[in-house]
């Protein structure tokens, strides 16, 4: 229960901090210099009703929402979600009846130990809430509307996703591998599932792989590096391997929810992006003719 109510405590704590920058940044920005003369009043472009309130206003409202979005989302379900929940069930399932001898076999090497440990420091509060706040403050300093949005995004999905997890372990009080009182049993007063370093990294990484859709190198080191941390949980002996699974699954939903719940399509760009595409491409099209009786394709290429 010690350990519940640490991982607790250190997502609630990361989340102050992440309050503090973003209101810290917003606040720096409102204020104007007081011995700065008074200009031409400029005329209003929009009322302030109008105005669409920006993520930082509306980031822990946004929890909220996400948190009875997620909360009610098994009565929502379709039937088309039983592509996945069906193998994700059977596959966890499968995992638990041999979690014990999996993990008994993964034995203790001081190396494999050690490595594991600094690998999956990156699914830490401390490590997901960094790089959450690099993105944010490098899009702000910059003038980069995308790296503040994944900012923003991504530290919601990790708080979503601690909040989650936290409740998970309460219910299922599983102990851990190396628990000497009996590793794997549940309700048993322990904290094992789910991973929530597998369910923070992945939550982060799905928000990042979203947000750069059009930069598979940055899609594919999201997922290996959330990928990464959820197999040091098991090999540091950690979690078990349905541990990780649920973790990681539930991250990877979180994720996807808040990037399609939050995410602000004027980003995209589509019509840009496929002008770009054309110095690299040709761009091929259908023509038709009806008076000349003509038809056939167009071919442009810019270069």
């Amino acid at each position: 229960m010690s350990c519940i109510i640490r991982s607790m405590f250190v997502a609630r704590r990361s989340a102050v901090l992440f309050a503090i920058i973003v209101f810290g940044t917003v606040g720096a920005q409102a204020q104007s210099p007081s011995e700065a003369p008074p200009g031409p009043a400029p005329t209003p472009l929009a009322s302030p009703s109008e105005r669409k309130p920006t993520l930082e206003h509306e980031f822990f409202k946004n929890i909220l929402q996400d948190q009875r979005a997620i909360w009610l989302s098994p009565f929502h379900l379709k039937k088309d979600d039983a592509r996945w929940l069906v193998p994700l069930g059977l596959s966890t399932a499968a995992l638990i009846s041999t979690d014990q001898r999996t993990a008994a076999e993964m034995g203790e090497f001081h190396d494999q130990l050690r490595l594991s440990h600094n690998v999956s420091y990156l699914g830490s509060a401390y490590g997901v809430g960094s790089v959450a706040a690099a993105f944010y403050l490098v899009g702000r300093a910059g003038h980069n509307a995308r790296a503040r949005e994944t900012g923003l995004l991504g530290a919601e999905a990790f708080i979503d996703s601690s909040i989650v997890d936290s409740v998970l372990k309460v219910a299922t009080q599983r102990r851990r591998p190396t628990d000497p009182r009996g590793p794997g049993d549940f309700f048993q007063h322990g904290s094992s599932f789910p991973s929530g370093h597998s369910a923070a990294a992945w939550s982060l990484a799905t928000v990042v792989a979203n947000e750069y859709h059009d930069h598979k190198e940055i899609q594919v080191a999201s997922y290996a590096l959330a990928s990464a941390v959820s197999l040091s949980r098991f090999t540091g002996r950690n979690h078990f391997l349905s541990d990780v699974l649920v973790g990681s699954a539930m991250g990877y939903g979180i994720g996807r929810y808040v990037y399609h719940a939050h995410h602000d399509s004027s980003l995209d760009g589509d019509a840009v992006n496929e002008i770009r595409k054309s110095k690299r491409w040709p761009l091929i099209a259908p023509q038709y003719d009806r008076r000349a009786r003509d038809y056939g394709v167009a071919l442009a290429w810019s270069f």
